[in-house]
């Protein structure tokens, strides 16, 4: 059974410093893309921050400059460093991971919450 598992969500001051973690396991096939996800009260989920299987990156422009995205293959692991804060990035992150045969999984969702 496939598990995508995030952690490192809490609440934090604004232009304080996040690292999420995204574990993956029980797959079958390999990981290809993975990416974060958000989703604010009230909004429709959004694309974060996603990296393909060779490492190319993509970032939303709200987050370019402070957010990174990072991957583990040999640890099936994904990570989201946030810098700089702000409350408007206050949201529940999710992970989502998509694998060769095109199937994805998604995690159950970290809080952030980001005081001014």
């Amino acid at each position: 059974q496939v598990q995508v598992v995030e952690s490192g969500g809490g609440l934090v001051q604004a232009g304080g410093s996040l690292r999420l973690s995204c574990a993956a396991s029980g797959l079958t096939v390999k990981i290809n893309a993975m990416a974060w996800f958000r989703q604010a009260p009230g909004k429709q989920r959004e694309l974060v921050a996603a990296i393909a299987s060779g490492g190319n990156t993509n970032y939303a422009d709200s987050v370019k400059g402070r957010f990174t995205i990072s991957r583990d293959n040999a640890k099936n692991t994904m990570y989201l460093q946030m810098n700089s804060l702000e409350p408007k990035d206050t949201a529940v992150y999710y992970c989502w991971v998509t694998d060769w045969n095109a199937d994805d999984y998604w995690g159950q969702g970290t809080q952030v919450t980001v005081s001014s």
